[in-house]
């Protein structure tokens, strides 16, 4: 499973006792923040896109909305999320579980602006009932992302 992956990553930076698992699921920004009694825009969504040449998450707050505008001009090319069938295969996480941490190889991680309001966020860790607990500065080491882009509506 995908939460072991993260978990074994983790155990790396001696954090994975800090990841929260739930008997309910934490798969949407609502649910992710019943579950862990916080607001919904603490809660760190990442969404899955193909670009013509790549794979990218991007991280954004749980109240936040990809821009269109902002999107194409940042990556030169309109927004396309990757099918819900084929986000396990190319991300290495189910829908509602996808995070930044621990994925295949050849994906590459953004954070969105709109995640630096806050000073802990919460994003999954790889199944649809997991959650940790991170400073910004964490999310960033953690994450290994390239840079932070502003893409996003809140």
């Amino acid at each position: 499973m995908a939460i072991d992956k993260v978990k074994e990553y983790f155990k790396k930076y001696n954090i994975d006792n800090r990841i929260k698992e739930f008997d309910v699921s934490s798969a949407t920004v609502s649910e992710a923040a019943m579950a862990l009694n916080t607001e919904e825009k603490r809660i760190a969504k990442t969404l899955s896109f193909k670009t013509k040449e790549n794979i990218i998450l991007v991280v954004l707050a749980g109240d936040a909305k990809i821009s269109n505008s902002k999107y194409k001009n940042t990556f030169h090319e309109k927004a396309h999320m990757i099918p819900f069938d084929e986000v396990n295969e190319l991300i290495g996480h189910p829908v509602g579980g996808v995070c930044p941490f621990a994925v295949n190889e050849n994906v590459i991680v953004y954070l969105d602006e709109s995640l630096k309001r806050f000073e802990t966020v919460f994003p999954a860790c790889g199944s649809p009932s997991s959650a940790i607990e991170l400073t910004i500065e964490e999310l960033e080491k953690y994450s290994n992302y390239v840079k932070w882009v502003d893409i996003s509506t809140y």
